[in-house]
């Protein structure tokens, strides 16, 4: 479904029936809190059956509630301010213990993304990284995280890596003035989607580079200035950002480029024990 979920419910009012009606003005007015709701609780707040929200989102072209429920969350979660995220969480957690909450909606997660992700975006994606003549990696705020992990492992692996670090779009532009065809881009960005990244991706695909996108959705704004896009489902605790499927994305990513360089790899990591021994980096256990 193209159009926007709030147009389609208000183009559709003078259609629904009674029962309809109060889910639809409900969405509208409260959608940020509709979209975590379950079927179920969504009608008992507005005092309809859990049948009538499951035959709404049939009338609204979905082939059941939960796929109207992830296009209402697609839709909003970009657009969910800090005490937004946290009166919203608050009523999905409700008085549930939250370790067991917060940790087992990582595993769903995780569980999503390794069932959703494309084997062959994923191998292209590190063939791209391999035979790429310069290597950036760009992620700001929460983000930022996820970028300094790729970028500390990949140079240990390449000699030709950057980790765009900038306070200001200008700054980003700056630190990819060389970047051009032959070069690859690893732009990441989850909701609330940073215009740094997509700006940064759309100059380095305008010159020429590869594009690698790692963010959460089809409909994310880094999807349409990429030449391949790696999702892995992201989700909100309260105001954080929990982005423990795309660190295991990534991850992945990471051992896979690492199997295919393995003898530059094992190399690499024999100087830098010698290094590590040589100025006694590391406490060495103490013998019995």
């Amino acid at each position: 479904m193209s159009k926007d979920i709030l147009s389609v419910i208000q183009g559709n009012m003078g259609d629904f029936s009674k029962g309809q009606r109060l889910i639809a003005h409900f969405i509208l007015d409260y959608y940020d809190k509709a979209a975590f709701m379950t079927a179920s609780k969504l009608g008992r707040t507005v005092n309809v059956s859990e049948s009538t929200v499951v035959r709404f989102a049939a009338e609204l072209g979905y082939d059941g509630y939960p796929a109207m429920q992830k296009a209402l969350q697609e839709m909003i979660r970009s657009k969910l301010t800090s005490v937004q995220r946290i009166e919203v969480s608050n009523d999905r957690m409700g008085g549930q213990d939250i370790l067991s909450m917060v940790m087992q909606s990582d595993i769903e997660k995780i569980r999503m993304t390794l069932e959703e992700t494309d084997r062959a975006s994923f191998n292209r994606a590190a063939d791209a990284v391999i035979a790429a003549r310069h290597i950036y990696i760009m992620g700001v705020r929460s983000s930022a995280a996820i970028a300094s992990f790729l970028g500390f492992y990949f140079n240990l692996i390449f000699d030709n890596v950057t980790v765009v670090h900038a306070t200001s779009t200008s700054e980003v532009f700056e630190q990819l003035l060389r970047v051009g065809p032959e070069d690859v881009i690893l732009g990441i960005s989850f909701p609330r989607y940073s215009r740094r990244t997509v700006k940064a991706m759309q100059f380095a695909r305008d010159r020429g580079a590869e594009t690698i996108a790692i963010t959460d959705s089809g409909t994310s704004p880094l999807t349409a200035t990429a030449s391949l896009t790696l999702l892995a489902k992201s989700d909100m605790a309260s105001f954080v950002d929990s982005l423990v499927a795309p660190l295991s994305l990534v991850n992945a990513l990471i051992v896979a480029i690492g199997r295919k360089k393995n003898e530059d790899l094992s190399k690499t990591f024999a100087m830098l024990e010698q290094i590590w021994d040589e100025y006694e980096v590391y406490e060495k256990a103490e013998e019995n």
